[in-house]
């Protein structure tokens, strides 16, 4: 007898529909499986075999060829336990008059049978949805993360036995209630707020405009100055989550293995990677199974890359693409996969080596020829993509020790939700979110200015000798700042504020 029971491969963050096949047929005993299964797809033989004997079932003694459709898609990873097993149950007639018709099976089996959790799950129950499955039998230990997905019907299992009853009807399982999604306020800075960090009127300001408007951001100063204490107060002063994004995060997640027990991201991500960090890691890849790198952990939140010289040169220059496109294509031999990676980037660095260079009240010990050599470790087309390069220097120690508090995070927060809001209405029905995403399209639509605002921003152009790139970020930023004085119109003060945080391109 032949039974097919349907599984879901994961490609990416997209999942593959996969039919189990197994036939059941007198003979030699053979345990045979076809359909380009990986090791841990084979592996499954011993896993499937182990638990339904300690589930009580029987393990037929026949000839058993178990074949993955389509059969030109590689297997890969535990899932697939599960519909291995029901498939053999149902091949030797032993779950007779089980309605296994549109059902998913997904989970990995321990030998005793307990079915154990598997990473993607979200993924692929939101790609099986889209593909007309609504009804899925998951392990329990997954079962928050399903819980968000409404509209289908969920039920949670613990062991194969549960799952045999559950088909036979002697014991059905009750189907998971959908779960309201709750953002939390961001706690990824340890406890950063704003009104903690003394004088840097204009960092905070350039913050501010850079969380407002989704643009990229580089503090640069001497060490010891706050730079890295900002950077963590970004995630305070960032919007909600929205459940769409909140969904999109979780599916990279899932994918990665690193989801906490609410099963579901509720707040923007904050990832800080060291400086060691290889190409692979921030971008994503592997040897067997693609697996989304920082820059797409950071999808939907900010991507923090302290002493930014200090990283590898190629990890750097990788970032190029995915800051312009907003998503990253990962090519190994083992197959192709995209992941989106739509992140702030906020970076700092030192001024020179020994980190004094441009202080007010510290001595540069470093030569012309060592400031050169150690800012050109950071390309100028990667510095052209950066929205607002600022100088954080030293504050004074009457400002440190001042009790005078200073407007806190909640505060920033309100004006950054409102300009958010404002660019919500602006860009509704199109694929932009926030200014930082504007095309030329947007631009030309949304950001005229007067002559006077055009003439400056001429100007700046000329003298800085800016690149076109560098002259459209510098109108994105000029409507942010409008955005944040609920301005319609670009103002001259807006554009001289904008073309003030290019600190690069006016040493160059």
């Amino acid at each position: 007898m032949v039974a097919k029971i349907v599984c879901y491969a994961l490609n990416g963050l997209e999942g593959v529909p996969v039919e189990v096949e197994t036939d059941v047929n007198r003979g030699i005993p053979a345990y045979e499986m076809v359909g380009l299964p990986d090791t841990a797809v084979k592996e499954s033989k011993e896993r499937v075999r182990s638990a339904l004997k300690n589930s009580g079932l029987l393990f037929p003694m026949n000839k058993i060829t178990i074949n993955f459709a389509p059969a030109d898609i590689k297997k890969e990873g535990a899932a697939f336990d599960l519909a291995v097993a029901v498939s053999l149950l149902k091949a030797s007639e032993q779950l007779v008059g089980a309605d296994t018709e549109g059902v998913v099976f997904l989970g990995e089996l321990a030998l005793s049978g307990d079915l154990r959790p598997i990473a993607g799950l979200l993924p692929i129950l939101i790609s099986a949805k889209g593909h007309g499955f609504s009804k899925f039998i998951v392990p329990s230990a997954n079962a928050r993360e399903a819980s968000y997905l409404g509209g289908a019907e969920i039920y949670p299992a613990a062991t194969l036995s549960e799952v045999v009853r559950h088909l036979l009807g002697t014991q059905p399982i009750a189907p998971l209630r959908t779960q309201t999604f709750v953002p939390h306020a961001s706690a990824k800075g340890g406890g950063a707020d704003l009104k903690y960090v003394k004088g840097q009127p204009v960092a905070r300001r350039a913050l501010e405009i850079a969380v407002a408007g989704g643009h990229n951001l580089l503090l640069v100063g001497p060490p010891g100055t706050g730079k890295t204490m900002l950077a963590r107060c970004i995630p305070t002063v960032m919007p909600d989550l929205t459940f769409e994004e909140a969904l999109e995060i979780t599916k990279i997640h899932s994918v990665a293995g690193t989801l906490g027990e609410e099963g579901i991201v509720t707040e923007r991500p904050f990832r800080t990677p060291h400086h060691t960090a290889t190409v692979v890691s921030l971008c994503g890849g592997g040897n067997r199974v693609l697996r989304p790198g920082e820059i797409s952990l950071a999808h939907g939140g900010v991507l923090f890359l302290d002493e930014l010289p200090e990283y590898h040169r190629s990890a750097l220059e990788a970032l190029r693409q995915p800051l312009e496109d907003g998503k990253i294509t990962v090519s190994r031999a083992g197959g192709t996969a995209a992941f989106p990676a739509r992140f702030m980037l906020c970076a700092s660095m030192n001024p020179c080596p020994c980190g004094n260079y441009g202080s007010a009240d510290r001595v540069c010990t470093c030569t012309p020829a060592e400031i050169r050599r150690y800012r050109r470790k950071v390309s100028g087309p990667l510095l052209d993509r950066i929205d607002l390069q600022v100088e954080v220097d030293s504050v004074a120690y009457d400002d440190l020790s001042s009790s005078v508090q200073q407007e806190s995070s909640a505060a920033v927060k309100e004006r950054v939700d409102l300009a958010r809001r404002i660019q919500r209405s602006r860009f509704e029905g199109s694929a932009v979110h926030v200014n930082a995403e504007m095309g030329e399209r947007e631009l030309e639509t949304f950001c005229a200015m007067s002559r006077e605002s055009e003439e400056i921003l001429r100007s700046a152009f000329e003298k800085m000798k800016l690149s076109a790139r560098a002259r459209s970020r510098i109108i994105k930023v000029a409507r942010t700042i409008a955005d944040l004085a609920a301005s319609e119109e670009i103002l001259p003060a807006h554009v001289f504020e904008a073309v003030s945080y290019r600190i690069y391109d006016q040493l160059g």
